[in-house]
């Protein structure tokens, strides 16, 4: 605690008593001159005066306005007239008068940085705000001051790291355009006076805060938003002018006349000392138009979609004053900091306050900015989510109105915009317009990045075939590939990669990259189409209406035949088939189709034991040559095929067992067509309890289902009454029992005496399993057992085959 007792106070030295002596006359007549002005509150000016007042005159001598002048005193030289020359006395008055250096205000700024009341503060900042629906265009204002803001920030980099890269011309002029101008027009009087109000304001001597409230007052009639780009764009200004000059200082006359008048050689000589300070000044520049674009773009967010009360809005808006107080009053600080460039002398020490300040500021604005990002976040999230449900309601009105054409589906299902070419055509590699698919059959091909070889060869296959014949009416559809891809996970190289893969193998159309679909038209793929994990195919006619939800399973079965691959097409064609060894085997082997029409017996058998088809395969041949027929053999693994079937056609092959097939996309194809054939009569409600072909598909995939062996004996084509089929063992041991069964062969023939005794050696005894991928289309409620239909069990399993 001070204390007004003079003698216990430690004297200063007689040198500095000398030095002294002549200012205690002036330190005592300006005693009451200080008080009288921090009674009128000019605070920055009366400090300063008390201090000369101290009766001991030790901190005088400290004070960094006095000091100087006690030592100008001290070495001042003879004038050659006295009435030409100051007295020492007029000396200390003129620096006590001068304004305070900038540094100073912003370090006497601290306290009311660190320890101000916001809630006072800002009543003061809310009393200012007088919005009179006054519009600025702030986005295009704003890209134009971060424009320059990063144009001139290499004026700084250039100092602080010499060796860095300059920053590349690629911005958008935007100069000529015209509703630029005629917003410019409007507001270049605004811009100017803040500009001229910051400098002058900054340049005095006066309190940052002060500062701001000032320009607030200035700024009355503006929204939020349009007050802090206009803030910052008169800073920008002057901003810009300065290092505009600063980088054109060597190469440009009238640029280094201007430079030395403003002294920034001084600037450029002392770049090391002005590091720390140019650095803190960078990031908070930059803290400043982070926290100004994330106001922005509160503003800009759809009306329609979210209103000031929801809750992530309101809150936003209750705090978006605040963060433009201290955004402004950031830019008042860079701007003080600007002027106190001007002129540095050489024997200029940077401080560390100084450094502080602007790195305390740039704390608080990053806090404030992410506060903010997590509140626009939440709200983008809010407004994403009303627009998807808007735009899925609108596709599910689209697909329940009628159209002349395809071209509004195809918009609402690709892209709605003419700004690009939407798609990616297979054959010419290059981009095109929707245009090409107007009046067309269009087949959707959904899938995710992970559609696999198999199915990719099968179809540019068929594709390829009819477009062998483009005369014929089965050739008239385009295929258009819509990728699906997880949106919650970021978009990698490693995925463009497999994707532009994908998609240069395709002969047909693509979209050109996944995120052109919209996520409302993902979600009515799911929900609609009910697309999972595998591929579908929706067909829109040439009006865009589906004709088809999955045209996959037709296409898989009768290939180009099932054009225009319409729900009824495909219920026209079950009504012509029966289950006969073509259906099994079409499009897969022309050999068979020779063997079909040569009259011959065929086998088809399957599995993974290779010991039961060594077994099999021998039987079958010593009872072929017994019974007089001609019989061939032809192994067709199962599903899912992997290195075991591939062995297992090794050594088939090397025995000579049977006949295989050597490309394993076969064997893939043999069974995706017999799940096709599941899924196509599940579309048109058929069972096992109406359906004779549904009954022995179920039989034939729950052979696959088991762990054993199967078979399937066909003459030729085969009918109802032609064809016999039985698990590994059973089929085993009625081959191997044909002296038990031999003579009906002569009245009944082979197939319907075999037939005969596997239902004598069939025992009620009974374990199938049926496996459905749960990843395509509607799995059934119930599944009764094909063998004694009796409603099967539902298991749920998980599987991981590694051979």
């Amino acid at each position: 605690m001070a204390t007004n007792n003079v003698g216990s106070q430690q004297k200063p030295p007689p040198m500095v008593q000398a030095l002294a002596q002549p200012l205690q006359p002036l330190t005592q007549s300006l005693q009451p001159q200080a008080q009288a002005m921090q009674q009128t509150r000019l605070p920055t000016l009366a400090q300063p005066l008390q201090s000369l007042a101290h009766p001991t005159v030790q901190q005088p001598l400290a004070h960094p306005i006095v000091q100087p002048a006690v030592q100008q005193v001290v070495s001042s030289a003879p004038a050659a007239h006295p009435m030409m020359q100051q007295t020492p006395v007029q000396q200390a008055i003129t620096k006590v008068q001068a304004p305070m250096p900038v540094q100073q205000m912003i370090r006497s700024d601290r306290h009311l940085f660190s320890s101000s009341d916001d809630n006072v503060m800002m009543k003061q900042i809310q009393a200012t705000h007088a919005p009179d629906g006054r519009e600025v265009n702030v986005k295009t204002l704003l890209a134009v001051v971060e424009d320059i803001l990063n144009r001139a920030t290499p004026g700084i980099d250039a100092l602080v790291n010499p060796n860095q890269a300059p920053l590349l011309d690629d911005l958008e002029d935007r100069t000529h355009q015209i509703d630029f101008i005629g917003m410019l027009e409007a507001l270049a009087y605004t811009i100017h006076k803040i500009s001229c109000e910051i400098s002058c304001k900054c340049s005095g001597g006066g309190d940052a805060h002060g500062t701001t409230l000032v320009l607030f007052n200035t700024l009355a009639n503006y929204s939020w938003d349009a007050k802090v780009v206009l803030a910052l764009a008169a800073f920008a200004v002057n901003y810009g002018e300065f290092w505009l000059v600063a980088q054109l200082y060597t190469t440009n006359q009238l640029a280094k006349s201007i430079a030395l008048l403003k002294q920034l050689p001084d600037i450029l000589e002392h770049n090391e000392s002005l590091r720390p300070r140019l650095e803190a000044l960078k990031l908070l520049i930059k803290a400043v138009l982070d926290v100004t674009k994330c106001i922005v773009h509160f503003k800009e967010l759809p009306q329609q979609y979210i209103t000031a009360d929801t809750p992530a809005m309101s809150m936003a808006m209750a705090h978006i004053p605040t963060a433009v107080y201290w955004t402004i009053r950031s830019v008042v600080a860079c701007m003080s900091q600007m002027i106190g460039l001007i002129g540095l002398s050489h024997e200029y020490i940077s401080s560390t306050s100084e450094t502080w300040e602007l790195s305390s500021l740039a704390h608080k604005l990053n806090n404030i900015h992410g506060h903010l990002q997590k509140q626009l976040e939440l709200c983008n999230q809010y407004t994403d989510e009303r627009r998807h449900i808007e735009a899925y309601q609108t596709l599910v009105r689209l697909f329940e109105t009628s159209h002349i054409d395809n071209m509004k589906i195809l918009r609402a299902l690709i892209y709605a915009y003419d700004d690009l070419q939407p798609l990616y055509d297979g054959h010419s590699k290059k981009r095109v317009n929707l245009d090409v698919l107007r009046r067309k059959n269009v087949l959707l091909l959904i899938s995710d990045l992970d559609i696999s070889r198999e199915e990719l060869s099968m179809l540019e296959q068929m594709y390829n075939e009819s477009r062998d014949h483009p005369t014929r009416a089965e050739s008239h559809f385009e295929v258009v590939w819509l990728p699906i891809v997880d949106r919650s996970t970021p978009w990698s190289a490693q995925k463009q990669t497999q994707f532009e893969t994908l998609q240069y193998q395709m002969p047909w159309y693509s979209v050109h990259h996944p995120s052109l679909l919209d996520p409302a038209v993902i979600r009515y793929i799911k929900e609609v189409w009910k697309f999972s994990k595998k591929p579908i195919l929706v067909v829109l006619d040439p009006q865009g209406r589906v004709v088809s939800p999955n045209a996959l399973h037709m296409m898989w079965i009768w290939g180009a035949l099932a054009f225009p691959f319409t729900s009824a097409r495909e219920d026209a064609l079950w009504k012509e088939e029966t289950w006969r060894m073509e259906l099994l085997i079409d499009g897969i082997d022309p050999n068979v189709i020779d063997w079909i029409s040569e009259g011959k017996w065929i086998c088809i058998f399957g599995g993974e034991d290779i010991d039961w088809i060594r077994k099999f395969t021998t039987e079958a041949r010593r009872v072929a040559g017994l019974a007089g027929i001609q019989l061939e053999l032809l192994y067709v693994g199962r599903s899912n095929p992997r290195e075991r079937i591939r062995k297992n056609n090794t050594i088939i092959r090397n025995e000579n067992l049977s006949h295989i097939w050597p490309d394993i996309t076969s064997i893939w194809f043999f069974w995706v067509r017999i799940e096709s054939m599941l899924y196509s009569k599940m579309q048109h409600g058929k069972t096992v309890e109406n359906d004779q072909i549904m009954q022995e598909i179920m039989t034939m995939l729950s052979f696959d289902g088991s762990d054993q062996g199967w078979a399937l004996i066909s003459k030729g084509s085969g009918g109802p009454n032609e064809i016999a089929r039985g698990r590994g063992e059973t089929m085993l041991s009625a081959i191997t029992s044909y002296d038990a069964w031999k003579d009906r062969v002569i009245t009944k023939g082979f197939v319907p005496a075999l037939n005969d005794h596997l239902h004598e050696i069939h025992t009620p005894h009974h374990c199938n399993r049926l496996i459905l991928p749960g990843t395509v289309g509607t799995i059934p409620e119930m599944v009764v057992c094909a063998e004694c239909g009796r409603p099967m069990e539902k298991y749920i399993m998980y599987r991981c085959c590694i051979d």
